[in-house]
């Protein structure tokens, strides 16, 4: 048995059967999704209808983050969000203008059930973005820095190497777990293609949105596939590229 955790998705239905396949997942695998189905290319409604089929045969943790939660807020109450259009809602949007209503109300409950961050039993941490509390996810008082916080990577990012971990200046937050992993941030940022590790924190955005690739892991061998280049399943799209 497996656990797999995979980067963000952003719509990209193609690439995500293409990680899937090629990681060779079976029934008896698990699998960590670290958020971001939506915004970018132009299948983001089949991506959910193809997670929720995939949780009825597959043992599946879903994160949300921060595009699954401006997606939500917007089916839930009809109010168009100009940040969330600008920054990969639109295609996301025209794909739900077709969807049914039943459609639309299975995908409500389905984003709703997502989790903030999931803590598996070897103290290790998954969540789609970052948290700020010292103490630990348990005390964050801002539910919503799960699927928005930066400082997190920003902390680890700007690490010197050279302070050892049992020093006082070295960040709390990484020493309260044995691993976190977390997506949110485009490793094309840095001139990354593939996760980038520093100290005990992997981000697994590899930038799927734009022109990167869908990443999928091993948690315990850290044994990567990737899908193709995005951009070239949907050739005829510019996923976020348009948009920043």
């Amino acid at each position: 048995m497996k656990t797999i955790v995979i980067g963000d998705i952003h719509g990209g239905l193609k690439a995500l059967i293409q990680v899937l396949e090629r990681a060779r997942i079976t029934k008896d695998d698990k699998i960590i999704f670290l958020g971001d189905y939506v915004d970018g290319w132009s299948e983001s409604v089949e991506v959910i209808s193809y997670l929720i089929e995939l949780s009825k045969t597959n043992n599946c943790i879903f994160i949300k983050g921060n595009h699954d939660d401006w997606c939500l807020q917007w089916l839930k109450t009809n109010k168009l969000n100009s940040a969330w259009l600008k920054y990969g809602g639109r295609e996301t949007f025209l794909g739900y203008s077709r969807a049914s209503k039943a459609l639309i109300k299975e995908h409500i409950l389905f984003i709703e059930s997502m989790k903030g961050y999931y803590l598996d039993e070897e103290n290790r941490l998954f969540l789609h973005a970052g948290f700020t509390s010292m103490h630990g996810v348990e005390k964050e008082e801002y539910k919503s820095n799960f699927y928005w916080d930066r400082t997190l990577w920003e902390t680890a990012i700007s690490l010197d190497d050279r302070i050892p971990i049992d020093s006082p200046r070295y960040p709390k937050r990484l020493k309260k777990y044995k691993e976190i992993f977390i997506g949110h941030t485009p490793t094309k940022h840095y001139g990354e293609e593939t996760p980038m590790n520093i100290a005990n924190l992997w981000n697994l955005d590899t930038s799927a949105a734009y022109e990167g690739k869908l990443t999928a892991m091993d948690v315990e061998t850290k044994e990567i596939w990737q899908s193709d280049p995005v951009f070239e399943l949907y050739d005829d799209e510019d996923g976020r590229n348009f948009s920043g």
